[in-house]
């Protein structure tokens, strides 16, 4: 059983009741309403309430969505402490953060619902309109339709590059490392996924159709010294330098900024294959973002090996969790990637990881992250990340065995 979050040490003053008779109703007037209208159409009304306090339900309409005191219309309810709320409306918090968190109570109704939510809530509370993948607009620098599988080589304008991640959120740059290269690379990958332990806090881990354990991640990588200095070698630099922000390795206690990411199939536990969602979806978009993660393939991304899907565009707008292989989830567009060569994507894109689709070897990579100077980790934990780490066994539950339990 997960520990809970221990709550902020000095929480600044929040009303919840004045959010809801006042600002709020403030801010969907002023437009937020009708960008929340179209997430919201279809999705059962969900209350907030604080513990001992008042509760508030939202309830979707054609053109807007109603605050409606009570929760009496709910089809689930959410408690959460006014400092977690006020996180939530800051983007400090998520709803899987809290509640692989231990924070959000759902004492009424579906959690994943609080999920499902999340893009409305965006809406509501800060104005980013929804993400539509059928009506994105996505032009190249000559303003003819951006061709979202395309690749770039070494000889590529870097303008057209830097447009291009600007405008899909991701880029995909072909055989940045040689072959010898990777095969170093791939040496270091191995002894790192020898030496991870189950429980070390330092690795993720998770289990198949036949209950074996496997790993998932390393998140201390740059402790092998094939994978030290990757982060200021000078190809990395340039292609990160294609940002319109100015970024530098994210480092924080205990992980120095460099994983690995390990695919297996049949995974039935744990987080090897990720649904569709955003590398700040446990929260801190307020305080991370943006940030640039840039993965070198050790092996061949194929459907059969464990390609990664973006969904091109979606980093300036809000969308939703959703499982990738689930009936009405996005198509996106693969990653057709071989082994040396270098993707970026923004982590506000959303992307995916299905599962291997057939034979190995199963993609590998090593990922890095890239934010602007400052960045601060979580109020009161080293990485929002760390929620998914509170399991003695190394284990990361699957977001609906977590919220079952809520």
């Amino acid at each position: 059983m997960m520990a809970p979050m221990a709550p902020p040490e000095a929480p600044a003053p929040f009303d919840f009741d004045a959010f809801h008779r006042d600002e709020l109703p403030q801010r969907l007037a002023a437009g937020h309403g009708a960008l929340a209208a179209e997430g919201a159409r279809g999705v059962p009304p969900i209350a907030f309430r604080v513990p001992g306090g008042a509760a508030y339900t939202y309830v979707p309409r054609a053109d807007g969505v109603d605050v409606v005191p009570g929760e009496e219309r709910a089809a689930s309810v959410i408690e959460l402490p006014p400092e977690f709320f006020a996180g939530l409306v800051e983007e400090f918090e998520s709803p899987p953060g809290l509640l692989y968190g231990c924070i959000a109570r759902c004492p009424r109704g579906d959690a994943l619902l609080f999920v499902r939510w999340d893009p409305v809530l965006r809406a509501m509370w800060s104005g980013r309109p929804i993400f539509d993948p059928a009506r994105a607009d996505l032009r190249d620098r000559r303003g003819a339709p951006l061709d979202p599988a395309r690749a770039f080589g070494e000889h590529d304008d870097p303008e057209d590059m830097a447009h291009f991640l600007r405008t899909a959120g991701y880029l995909l740059a072909r055989g940045v490392f040689r072959p010898d290269e990777v095969e170093r690379f791939r040496v270091a990958a191995e002894r790192a996924r020898a030496e991870a332990r189950k429980g070390d806090k330092l690795s993720w881990w998770g289990k198949n159709a036949d209950g074996e354990e496997l790993l998932c991640r390393v998140l201390n990588a740059r402790e092998q010294p094939e994978l030290r200095d990757l982060p200021k070698d000078p190809r990395i630099a340039r292609l990160v330098g294609l940002s319109d922000h100015d970024l530098q390795l994210r480092i924080r206690d205990g992980q120095q900024g460099v994983s690995i990411i390990f695919k297996n199939p049949g995974m039935t536990e744990g987080l090897g294959d990720l649904p569709w969602h955003r590398d700040c979806g446990m929260g801190g978009h307020a305080v991370m973002c943006p940030v640039l993660i840039a993965s070198i393939f050790l092996w061949d991304a194929t459907p059969e090996s464990g390609e990664l899907r973006v969904l091109p565009g979606s980093w300036s707008g809000a969308c939703s969790f959703i499982d990738a292989r689930h009936p009405k989830a996005p198509r996106g567009v693969g990653l057709a990637a071989a082994a040396g060569d270098v993707s970026l994507h923004y982590g506000d894109l959303m992307h995916a990881a299905p599962p291997p689709a057939g034979a190995g070897p199963y993609r590998a990579s090593v990922v890095m992250g890239f934010a602007e100077e400052g960045v601060r980790p979580h109020r009161f934990r080293n990485s929002y990340n760390d929620v998914l780490l509170s399991r003695d066994d190394g284990q990361v539950e699957h977001l609906a065995h977590v919220a079952r339990r809520r």
